[in-house]
């Protein structure tokens, strides 16, 4: 509090809003310690009573209450304010806390009363009525001290103030109450004191009471819960404390870093419920950012505006409902999602759309200005500017309406999409449960070659046989392309047989193999399984022959008159190329001839075969829609010669 005294004795009050019941003194007293209000004004009135301190208000014109002020009575001594100090003691009352007789100090009761200060200062006992029967005459106005303390040598003072006697290091104490609060026998414990008010000096000695500083410690660590989170107890109320420090989350510690002292004014829900909001926040920044890492930089900025608007964290006098209320939220100025205040947030600059806005209503207004002068050249100035008013109010109406309109319409137009989804997905949903009856039904199905039960209209073994006679087909027609006559059916019949049996050979062989690498027993233990492995194996031979069928077919399709006179076609384009025309035979020429040429012949080769073999494809469909369908008594008969489930396993090892 010296540190913030002008010469004049007055202490340096803080500004801004601050509590009627603490007062100003109070909430700059509070700043200096770094404690509460209510604490500080607990700490004051102490310093008041021990006539360190005499509060006051200053005096205006119509005799009402004006500011109140703070005196530091040793400093208006040692400055040599005697009116000041005479003022401020007649406005405070008791200034002096009792003393009694027995009370003795660091000077002796024979020593002069005007130790204090210089010689030409007065003492406060010329302005202090003389009616205190509990202070002595000859009793010293200097800070009481404990006891317990040893007397020490009253050091000379030059200038008065009591902390000159600290010693020849000429140091500031740590804080207010360091080692204040320690015993008599050096062990830093605490005194513990019941008793509301200090009735010793503050600047030096022992005190038997604690600070509302230390108050509020102890308060803090009797009212720690399980959980770890403290309890303080502040005007009679105990209320959660908040966390002191900013969230470890980096990109939340930039965001509210110009609110960090509003942060340590709010209990741990708030806390937790404007962490919640800044986070939501930054979500949607990011998703409006090009950068989504500027996105913390760019909130602390907007907080920033806002406190600056507002006039500072002092003028907040509500921290909560500021931060969730005003400075997290965003207030565009026109249409733009990405606009702030008329500021672009992805780039910074101001907002364009903002501009057209204003583009927009300054034409208006120069138009409608243009209309009234050609309509009504004759009105004077003030009626001018009354009919424009109102031209430019019912327009502001229209614009009103016509936004309203838009609104319920997309409105309607969000709900009808909303109802147009749901139907989709009773659709979807409904279509999904018929398809799974559907397949339920079908995996109840017997095999239709086989007739083995639920095998979902065909077993694995028939599916795979059923693969590999396409496959055979397929062979077949791709041999046929080069080795038949197209025309002739038995020729492309003859093709076809001698590619069955010769893939039929590779299987059998293929079987054979298997066979002797099986374990005796071990296909009777499965006849199904058994087939299924055979039939797979089948399949997996005749895969393996059809990419050899159809590059030897390639091959003698390339060979082809038609295949040759393409290539001799694209060897002399080739050739002919203007950079090759000086050199037709070189050897780059000839070989980029030659690659052309093969080319070509490829690509000659592929279509003769797809056009064969679309060919070959027709014919077969259309010999095959030629024949008439069998009975079902011979169908019937067919599947009657089958062998059952038990008897597979002897007809495959057959």
């Amino acid at each position: 509090m010296v540190l913030n005294t002008r010469a004049s004795g007055w202490l340096q009050l803080c500004g801004g809003l601050v509590r009627k019941k603490e007062g100003r003194g109070a909430a700059t007293l509070s700043r200096l310690l770094g404690c509460s209000p209510s604490g500080a004004r607990k700490v004051l009135a102490r310093l008041t009573d021990a006539g360190v301190v005499a509060r006051g208000r200053k005096a205006t014109a119509t005799r009402m209450k004006g500011r109140g002020q703070v005196m530091l009575l040793p400093v208006a001594r040692a400055h040599g304010r005697v009116l000041a100090l005479a003022e401020a003691v007649e406005g405070s009352g008791a200034v002096f806390s009792q003393r009694p007789d027995g009370a003795f100090g660091d000077l002796a009761p024979g020593q002069d009363a005007n130790s204090l200060g210089t010689p030409e200062v007065c003492s406060a006992e010329q302005v202090v009525e003389a009616g205190d029967r509990e202070r002595p005459d000859g009793a010293e106005f200097h800070a009481d001290h404990a006891p317990v303390v040893t007397p020490v040598v009253p050091l000379p003072l030059s200038e008065g103030f009591s902390g000159e006697g600290r010693g020849g290091e000429g140091r500031r104490p740590e804080r207010v109450c360091v080692r204040e609060d320690q015993a008599a026998d050096g062990e830093h414990t605490a005194v513990e004191s019941a008793l509301p008010v200090v009735e010793v000096g503050p600047f030096r000695g022992e005190k038997p009471g604690k600070s509302a500083v230390d108050e509020q410690g102890g308060q803090l660590a009797g009212g720690t819960q399980a959980g770890g989170w403290p309890k303080a107890v502040v005007g009679g109320k105990t209320r959660q404390q908040g966390r002191p420090d900013l969230p470890d989350d980096l990109g939340l510690r930039v965001a509210l870093g110009p609110v960090a002292w509003l942060w340590a004014g709010l209990n741990r829900w708030q806390q937790d419920q404007v962490v919640a909001a800044v986070k939501a926040e930054l979500e949607r920044l990011k998703d409006l950012l090009m950068q989504p890492e500027g996105a913390p930089r760019l909130l602390a900025d907007r907080l920033t505006d806002r406190l600056e608007e507002t006039g500072g964290e002092a003028r907040v006098s509500r921290p909560f409902g500021w931060i969730t209320r005003r400075g997290l939220v965003q207030r565009p100025a026109c249409s733009d999602v990405r606009c702030d205040d008329g500021i672009r947030l992805d780039t910074g600059g101001d907002c364009a759309n903002c501009g057209n806005v204003i583009h927009f209503r300054r034409a208006r207004r120069v138009r409608i200005s243009a209309d009234i002068d050609r309509e009504l050249p004759a009105l004077g100035v003030t009626e001018r500017r009354r009919v424009l008013e109102d031209r430019l109010r019912e327009y502001a109406v229209a614009e009103a309406e016509d936004f309203v309109w838009r609104r319920e319409q997309a409105r309607a137009e969000q709900a009808r999409r909303e109802a147009a989804r749901g139907a989709a997905r009773e659709r979807g949903e409904r279509e999904r449960q018929e398809a799974a009856a559907a397949e339920a039904v079908r995996q109840e199905l017997p095999c239709g070659e086989c007739g083995r039960e639920r095998s979902a209209g065909l077993c694995e073994a028939c599916g795979l046989r059923r693969r590999t006679e396409a496959a055979i087909v397929e062979a077949g027609l791709v041999a046929a392309t080069w080795a038949a006559d197209l025309d002739d059916a038995a020729d492309v019949a003859a093709v076809a047989a001698h590619v069955r049996s010769t893939l039929e050979a590779d299987i059998e062989a293929t079987h054979q193999q298997f066979l002797e690498l099986v374990e005796p027993g071990e296909l009777e233990a499965d006849p199904v399984a058994a087939a299924a492995v055979l039939a797979f194996d089948a399949w997996q031979t005749v895969e393996q022959a059809l990419p050899e069928y159809r590059s030897s077919a390639l091959g003698r399709l390339g060979r082809t008159p038609e295949a040759e006179e393409e290539a001799r076609r694209a060897y002399k384009t080739e050739q002919n190329r203007r950079w090759f025309r000086a050199n037709p035979n070189g050897a780059d020429a000839v070989a980029a001839a030659t690659k052309a040429a093969d080319t070509a012949r490829e690509r000659t080769a592929e279509y003769l075969c797809t056009v064969r073999l679309e060919q070959l494809r027709e014919r077969t469909a259309d010999r095959t829609e030629q024949a008439a369908a069998a009975p079902w008594a011979a169908r019937l008969t067919a599947l009657a010669e089958c062998p059952l489930d038990g008897e597979t396993a002897g007809v495959v090892i057959a």
